[in-house]
């Protein structure tokens, strides 16, 4: 387990593209006895809709018809994923309130599947499925080889998350200095201008240049979107 583990993790840290990530997830999951894996990553911003990419080696057809259904908006797995990160083994019973899809998926070659999410400090979301078109998932099979398959979640979230985050949105940390940091930290346990000033011991026309800064440098509309932004990508720790 060990040595499969470090040269995941080092090959995919070698890996500088999507394309090329992507392809070593591939080669792990076919190791692991799935003909088919997909990683969807969210991005933590915008809150109402936040940016999505999704990368997998399904059927053409399959994806076409995947996004034209929008199936996406009622894809059991992807709601099991945003409020659990417990792994989950696809069934009938899972898939019984769409029907439609869970037919078309298995008429894809979809028949088998183990899907689990991951989340990290900055708000990043995963989503790591393995899939192929026959032989039940065993409780045998699950039991020797789930280290492993959860390992991969982990090591692609990771990998994708690097090569793909840059074409979510710009880089959050461009430029913000540790004292913009420090002021939406205190804004964000709900400190006025004033208040923070004393705590800082810095005049109120400091703390309101720094927050300006921020605002800008966060793309956002007031201090309070500034701060809530940047908690939710992990900036404030």
């Amino acid at each position: 387990m060990t040595s499969w583990a470090e040269a995941l993790f080092d090959e995919l840290s070698d890996a500088h593209s999507d394309h090329e990530v992507f392809g070593k997830i591939e080669a792990a999951a076919s190791s692991l006895g799935f003909e088919y894996c997909a990683y969807g990553l969210r991005a933590p911003w915008p809150l109402s809709k936040p940016k999505t990419r999704l990368v997998n080696n399904y059927p053409a057809w399959w994806q076409k018809r995947y996004e034209e259904a929008g199936y996406i908006e009622i894809d059991p797995t992807i709601r099991h994923t945003r409020r659990s990160q417990l792994p989950v083994i696809w069934s009938d019973s899972f898939f019984a309130d769409v029907p439609q899809l869970w037919q078309e998926a298995r008429a894809a070659g979809l028949r088998v599947g183990w899907t689990q999410s991951a989340f990290d400090s900055c708000g990043v979301g995963g989503m790591l499925t393995l899939a192929r078109s026959s032989e039940p998932l065993s409780p045998a099979e699950l039991a020797h080889k789930e280290t492993r398959m959860r390992w991969l979640v982990n090591t692609a979230h990771l990998a994708l998350k690097r090569v793909l985050m840059p074409t979510l949105m710009d880089d959050p940390v461009r430029g913000l200095t540790e004292r913009e940091v420090e002021v939406l930290r205190w804004a964000a346990d709900g400190k006025t201008s004033g208040e923070i000033s004393k705590i800082l011991v810095i005049s109120v026309d400091t703390v309101n240049f720094h927050v300006k800064n921020a605002v800008t440098k966060l793309k956002s509309a007031n201090k309070t979107e500034a701060a809530v932004r940047a908690a939710m990508l992990g900036l404030l720790h």
